[in-house]
């Protein structure tokens, strides 16, 4: 798909479960946990992600480096949904690159603007996408999907630039 001095990206596989899992597993809990409530924190279970994963392998696009699976970002209609880098990643340019795909994924589905959710305690993430120039709305309760229902979770809306 696309091949960069940090890696490279393309569309994930069933075999990518596993690993989307494991580095979603570990991302969210640095992005969120101390962040958001305590019944959306019982429900992210190992499972939970490795099941999510499996059922999100459509709209996913990973990052490699050497083959190894090292990031992903998962795209829904006009929402960068997921993004997250194994820690051994983080700093290196693929954060970037994976936002830049979504963005791409999100106009190629006839979206002007792509949007997505940060948990407002998750200030390295509300940084990460300033740089990248994305628009900071303010915040909003995002409605976070579990099973038979949502949780609540206090977060801040991000745009992506304009074309």
């Amino acid at each position: 798909m696309a091949t960069g001095t940090t890696g490279e990206l393309r569309p994930a596989t069933a075999a990518d479960a596993d690993a989307v899992a494991h580095i979603w597993r570990e991302g969210w809990a640095d992005a969120h946990l101390g962040h958001v409530p305590d019944a959306l924190v019982a429900v992210r279970t190992p499972a939970s992600f490795a099941e999510r994963a499996r059922d999100r392998v459509a709209d996913t696009t990973v990052a490699t480096r050497q083959g190894t699976v090292v990031g992903f970002v998962m795209v829904a209609g006009d929402e960068v949904d997921q993004l997250y880098l194994d820690r051994t990643a983080r700093g290196g340019g693929l954060g970037g690159a994976l936002l830049r795909h979504a963005e791409a994924v999100v106009r190629a589905a006839g979206h002007d603007r792509a949007w997505l959710a940060v948990a407002t305690g998750n200030a390295a993430g509300r940084r990460f996408y300033a740089r990248q120039g994305w628009l900071d709305e303010g915040r909003f309760a995002h409605r976070a999907p579990v099973p038979g229902g949502a949780v609540e979770v206090e977060c801040h809306r991000f745009r992506s630039p304009g074309r």
